[in-house]
């Protein structure tokens, strides 16, 4: 069977050991290689043919940054993972690496304790996104416990409607609110999405990307700078209104309450679901709960299952579901096992997904009228 090519790019001999050693634990999954810095790295490339590259941020004569673009611009579609540290600092640069073409991130382990620990971490966090990032239908049996190989569903051709009986024939009316799911890849597919919805748009969104905390803030801010909307990070008791997004704190999950006659952001502190805090199926069992049929769904690219059972209980309420397509998905996880179960009303492009909600939230009542309009029963 083939194994992913890695090559690990760290100034640090110590993390470069930590990766390598933790990385070997796969069998399926080679070390292609090791560089102390951007411009042995973009050397090596062409030497070890590596499937994927890990990349420190912060490092000697060429950074991160510097060496994402220099890679970007010879390799374009090579998978790069950047690793970086769990600080303000260290996630306003994975943001703009993630800008510059990075396919996606993991934080450094940090306060663990031991060598064993960090290792651990380290199988939990980045084996299951280089094994799913990279697609390999070869790469089976993962030896790891705590790092299966991502199960990624059968293809959906995009466009389709779901196989349940009546799904393609929803009418686009009467949508409430919007709320959106998603992980790999999900920050530049909402910066990708979000423009494209109208100032006046006339109901709430509410979003959960999975990352950690000091992250999802920054995320909200370089958000609410490319779109028409207004979006920030969600804080309890945060009032639902028409034209606001609101994004999951990390670390935390967001489910919708009920207020008066109106609906706010309640946060808790609860065991995590499907590995995620914040998790998606969290919030959208919320959703339903208060929105029923007037709750439209989206979910992104990402990996594992997480939306799955929030979709579900989206489409007994009534509610209407759209995923993106595996083709513009970076993994075609949470998105694909949505539509193979047949939740998905239709699949989609990244780039025909804010058209799509435009249409279904359509111009309807006045956003006042829509903002009352919850379920009686919550």
């Amino acid at each position: 069977m083939t194994k992913v090519r890695v090559l690990i790019v760290d100034d640090s001999v110590v993390i470069r050991r930590l990766l390598s050693e933790s990385l070997a634990l796969d069998s399926n999954i080679e070390i292609a290689g090791v560089a102390a810095n951007g411009n042995i790295a973009l050397q090596k490339i062409p030497q070890c043919s590596p499937d994927l590259i890990t990349l420190d941020i912060e490092m000697p004569e060429k950074d991160g940054l510097e060496t994402l673009k220099e890679v970007r611009k010879i390799y374009p579609k090579l998978p790069v993972i950047m690793f970086s540290t769990l600080t303000e600092r260290g996630g306003a640069r994975t943001l703009e690496a993630l800008s510059l073409g990075a396919t996606d991130y993991v934080t450094k382990p940090a306060n663990v304790g031991s060598v064993g620990e960090g290792m651990k971490r380290i199988q939990e966090d980045l084996i299951p996104k280089i094994l799913g990032i990279c697609r390999r239908s070869s790469v089976t049996n993962v030896q790891t416990p705590k790092a299966p190989t991502p199960v990624l569903p059968p293809r959906v051709v995009a466009g389709q409607a779901s196989p349940v009986p009546g799904a393609a024939g929803v009418k686009s009316s009467g949508i409430s609110v919007v709320t959106i799911g998603t992980s790999t890849g999900g920050p530049n597919a909402l910066a990708e999405l979000l423009p494209g919805l109208p100032e006046d748009f006339p109901v709430p969104i509410v979003i959960v990307q999975h990352m950690p905390p000091v992250f999802t803030g920054l995320l909200a801010n370089r958000l609410n700078s490319q779109s028409k909307l207004e979006v920030r990070e969600a804080q309890a008791g945060d009032a639902l209104r028409a034209g606001l997004v609101l994004l999951a704190p990390g670390g935390s999950h967001m489910a919708l309450q009920r207020r008066g006659a109106g609906v706010c952001v309640g946060l808790n502190q609860d065991p995590p679901e499907n590995s995620c805090r914040p998790a998606v199926d969290v919030l959208f069992r919320s959703v339903a709960r208060l929105y029923g049929p007037s709750t439209l769904s989206v979910v992104l690219t990402g990996m594992g299952k997480d939306g799955l059972l929030g979709c579900e209980a989206i489409r007994n309420e009534g509610g209407q579901v759209v995923v993106q397509d595996e083709e513009s998905s970076v993994v075609w996880g949470m998105p694909g096992f949505v539509a193979q179960a047949g939740l998905a009303h239709r699949v989609l492009p990244l780039g025909k997904i804010a058209d799509e909600i435009r249409r279904r939230v359509g111009p309807g009542d006045s956003a006042l009228s829509r903002s009352l309009k919850i379920k009686e029963a919550c």
